[in-house]
């Protein structure tokens, strides 16, 4: 009888039917394969130091990067922390985990993408470097001046996902100089 047992567990477990049916839980794995992560040298980020909020925020974000995004593949980091990410050619680079932006301060107007608030700081003129205002902790990107926004358009679908919303909080008007 165990013998029986057996084969008939094979049976249903192997089958004889050489193409699965359309509603088999067998995965199809046709497709291309994203470009691997090792093409380009890696970038050097310059990371803050890990806050608790940020260690129990940032994984899950991290976790649904994906190798391609807007057409870019990702490339390698090097930083003190897992919180960073790059994408592309010059890099379009991402850390989890920043202090808020200086300049966001009662009057500031961010920019909304896909549900998430950013405040755009264009005070450099290679990086425009855009940070979240909405997110427990903040996200920032920086991005190549000579490059388009379509990585942080792409981004924010993910981290409005994966950063739990808050209220933003701007800071107060710098004290007038005389």
């Amino acid at each position: 009888m165990p013998l029986v047992a057996a084969l008939l567990v094979l049976v249903n477990v192997v089958g004889d039917d050489p193409e699965p049916a359309a509603d088999s839980p067998v995965a199809d794995v046709s497709g291309e394969t994203p470009a691997p992560r090792g093409d380009l040298p890696p970038v050097d980020v310059d990371t803050p130091d890990v806050t608790p909020e940020a260690d129990l925020a940032c994984p899950a974000l991290m976790g649904q990067l994906p190798l391609e995004l807007a057409g870019e593949t990702s490339r390698m980091v090097r930083s003190d922390t897992l919180f960073a990410y790059a994408w592309g050619d010059p890099a379009v680079v991402l850390v989890c985990g920043v202090a808020p932006p200086a300049g966001f301060v009662l009057g500031s107007s961010p920019i909304e993408i896909n549900g998430v608030q950013w405040f755009v700081d264009t005070a450099d003129p290679e990086t425009v470097v855009w940070t979240t205002v909405d997110r427990l902790v903040p996200v920032q990107m920086s991005v190549p001046a000579s490059t388009d926004s379509a990585l942080v358009t792409a981004a924010s679908t993910i981290i409005a996902t994966a950063i739990p919303y808050t209220e933003p909080a701007p800071g107060p008007l710098p004290a007038p100089t005389n």
